[in-house]
């Protein structure tokens, strides 16, 4: 982590609101308004929510989530740290187009929280190393020209 203010939190639900907050705080304090904050925060809440409920709940385990924020002058990042069970949310095969089209009660359960985080920011990636899990979410700062932040939509 490359942020003096990361948090480290219980890996529980409980624990995603604050998460979130924290994100919400830092990104507007980064130069990120509107859409690009609510993006973000919308990706930090799904993984961690995917990360408490599977990686930790139904896998027997107990552990934290650890937060930081890193800010360069063209781009703000997030990383979100666990020890749950692996799972690599940039290889789950998202819904398509076609998916998205169908009404509620015919779609498939489940992958749409992983295709909004993606979807919401620039670049998430995922890496695992024994015992540690982390994503990396990346959101490009506005120019002067562009004030909202990341032009991605969700």
């Amino acid at each position: 982590m490359t942020d003096p203010s990361s948090q480290t939190l219980p890996g529980t639900l409980e624990a995603v609101g604050r998460l979130r907050d924290y994100v919400a705080k830092r990104a507007k304090a980064a130069g990120l308004t509107g859409k690009a904050i609510y993006n973000l925060c919308l990706a930090i809440d799904e993984i961690a929510t995917n990360v408490v409920l599977h990686g930790y709940q139904e896998a027997g385990r107990t552990g934290m989530l650890r937060i930081g924020t890193a800010l360069d002058d063209d781009r703000f990042t997030v990383t979100l740290e666990d020890e749950g069970a692996p799972f690599d949310p940039t290889r789950y095969a998202l819904p398509t187009a076609e998916d998205l089209a169908r009404p509620l009660e015919e779609r498939a359960v489940g992958g749409l929280g992983i295709f909004l985080a993606i979807r919401g920011v620039d670049t998430l990636q995922y890496e695992s190393s024994p015992g540690i899990n982390r994503h990396v979410f990346v959101v490009k700062r506005p120019s002067p020209q562009e004030p909202h932040g990341s032009t991605r939509v969700a």
